[in-house]
């Protein structure tokens, strides 16, 4: 790659200053190099996330030092002043130099010479207080002001650090809130109708890849070290999908039997659906409709099962909330994994947790219920809906699932079927699992498992 910082600042402008994508303008970037070094792209990758994830601590940090405030800065030099601090406080192999002079040359680079100076002289003061903005003497007081405390520290907004207090106390929200920072590892789903997790973590480790078994799912693994996923044989013979642990469990925790009708309303990119139909074909048989909004969504999915090879699922654009008669009551099982706000995946998505609003909340979760006034008439008498969101809003999980048993005539049933050991104690009300970040191996994430009464 000719410039990793140069590309690594495209990528950040983009999302920070165009309101892009931070996963799919990253992607573009590196593609668009013929070879990518897997050193380079580790180093853009870690600076890019890294400065999206740390955002408010970052410019908490600026706005001390700074007599410029960073929202009057011109935006190509708050970008270089940006990721050139989150170089500084959290990427110990580079050194200070580096940083500074790479800075200067971005700020010159774009035309602005007469900024150069200014860019040096900011980041070199971050640099000769290091050791102060690493301690928590030099945000705000974790006891007079807690909230402002987590949103500085943590980079979060303000008003999920009062929600996250609120619901859970401090000593847990600060647990939730370390939690949505950036883990280094990824999680796979062995497709174990082609291959089993043993022979697929060995094939990996003697391609240098770690691969550990995971905490919750019965066929996942933790993968680190390797350079970029299509770059993997085993990927792109289908022998694994790109899933984390908690989106695992929905399939699994759904007590799937031989010839079932699983319908997937909210389907995109497939990983729940696929996963399904993994399961009914090792069980001897079954179906999945696998359904998303439009073509956009269902070319992901028909992506991701002509990879894994899945014959047993069938593709269909369709409107969660428009009523699909030829359903009605057909389904053995529905997987309503609906639109949501994405608190739980904010280590995995880091712009989010500065475009949700709590008016977007509010908005999702009346989206959430027009849904499920539709698809809850797609379970058969005695069939199961699995109700899953990647947020730890009560409103957009316990909630709707209290509405879904009062209005629809369902009742918890996830005591039905075998809860991983580790996750037993997390079960309430015999209905649904909480999972947390920071708290639980996984992202965060709500799985509701609920039976239509006969």
């Amino acid at each position: 790659m000719k410039n990793t910082r140069e590309t690594a600042f495209q990528v950040i402008y983009k999302v920070l200053e165009e309101n892009e994508h931070s996963h799919v303008v990253l992607r573009q970037a590196l593609n668009q190099e013929k070879e990518v070094e897997k050193r380079d792209r580790a180093f853009v990758t870690r600076l890019v996330e890294g400065t999206l994830e740390r955002l408010l601590t970052i410019d908490y940090i600026l706005n001390q030092v700074s007599k410029t405030p960073v929202k009057k800065m011109k935006p190509v030099v708050r970008t270089v002043l940006r990721m050139s601090v989150y170089q500084l406080m959290y990427m110990d192999s580079v050194p200070d130099s580096a940083v500074c002079n790479e800075a200067v040359k971005l700020v010159k680079g774009k035309g602005l010479q007469g900024l150069s100076g200014f860019t040096n002289g900011v980041l070199r003061n971050v640099a000769r207080n290091r050791e102060q903005w690493n301690s928590d003497g030099a945000y705000p007081d974790k006891k007079k002001t807690p909230v402002k405390y987590l949103s500085i520290r943590y980079s979060l907004p303000e008003w999920l650090c009062s929600y996250f207090v609120k619901e859970y106390g401090f000593e847990k929200a600060e647990q939730i809130a370390e939690g949505s920072l950036r883990n280094p590892q990824t999680t796979i789903r062995c497709n174990t109708t082609k291959i089993s997790k043993q022979d697929l973590r060995e094939r990996l480790k003697k391609q240098g890849i770690s691969a550990e078994n995971g905490v919750y799912a019965e066929d996942a693994l933790d993968i680190s070290g390797y350079d970029a996923l299509d770059k993997i044989p085993e990927f792109k013979e289908g022998y694994f999908q790109v899933q984390d642990e908690s989106s695992m469990l929905v399939a699994q925790l759904a007590g799937l039997k031989k010839d079932d009708l699983v319908v997937d309303v909210c389907s995109a990119p497939g990983g729940k659906a696929i996963h399904a139909a993994n399961l009914l074909e090792s069980l001897g048989g079954g179906t999945v409709i696998s359904r998303d909004v439009s073509e956009k969504k269902t070319a992901l999915i028909n992506e991701n099962t002509e990879r894994l090879q899945v014959k047993n699922i069938t593709v269909q654009i369709a409107d969660a909330t428009i009523l699909d008669e030829t359903l009605t009551e057909q389904a053995d099982v529905v997987i309503a994994d609906l639109p949501c706000s994405g608190i739980g995946i904010m280590a995995k998505k880091p712009e989010i947790r500065y475009r949700m609003t709590k008016e977007n909340q509010i908005e999702l979760v009346k989206l959430q219920k027009e849904i499920l006034n539709v698809v809850h008439r797609y379970v058969k008498p005695g069939g199961i809906l699995m109700y899953s969101t990647c947020t730890i809003n009560k409103e957009e999980n316990e909630e709707q699932v209290k509405e879904i048993c009062e209005k629809y005539g369902f009742i918890p049933a996830m005591h039905e079927v075998t809860v991983p050991t580790a996750l037993k104690a997390d079960v309430q009300e015999g209905a649904f699992i909480q999972l947390l970040p920071g708290i639980h191996a996984c992202d965060g994430f709500f799985i509701a498992r609920l039976k239509k009464k006969n």
